[in-house]
């Protein structure tokens, strides 16, 4: 399978867990009564920067993978390295420029980025048991 392909194929598995656990998330915030539209919006703002960020990780590491295959070990290095560094900044300078705007709720809009590791162990439990 084409390295692309397989960005494309994990990231949406990303995509549909964020849109399974944003859902959840709001109903846990509606129950707690504190739902508001500020939720909403910190949750979708959260929800697209956890999906984009993942989808610029899997590129990289696509990127690095390919040059690594032609064997340039080290610049496949550099590019995880640099990856890393800037999609952290990226992320971190959106987060709290979202924070900042008042518009969105703070635990709403950190939540979503912390659900893709959940959700990347949810995705290969079932991709064990399937392989099976």
């Amino acid at each position: 399978m084409d390295s692309r392909n397989i960005v494309f194929k994990e990231t949406a598995i990303i995509l549909v867990g964020e849109l399974i656990f944003l859902p959840l998330m709001l109903l846990i915030f509606f129950l707690a009564g504190h739902f508001d539209p500020t939720v909403v919006y910190g949750g979708l703002a959260g929800a697209v920067l956890a999906v984009v960020n993942f989808f610029a990780m899997a590129m990289s590491t696509s990127v690095a993978a390919d040059k690594a295959a032609q064997q340039d070990v080290k610049g496949g290095q550099a590019t995880m390295q640099t990856s890393f560094i800037l999609r952290q900044l990226l992320l971190f300078g959106a987060l709290i420029l979202c924070a900042k705007s008042g518009v969105m709720n703070l635990l709403a809009l950190v939540l979503p980025v912390l659900f893709v590791r959940p959700i990347i162990t949810i995705a290969e439990f079932f991709r064990k048991k399937g392989g099976k």
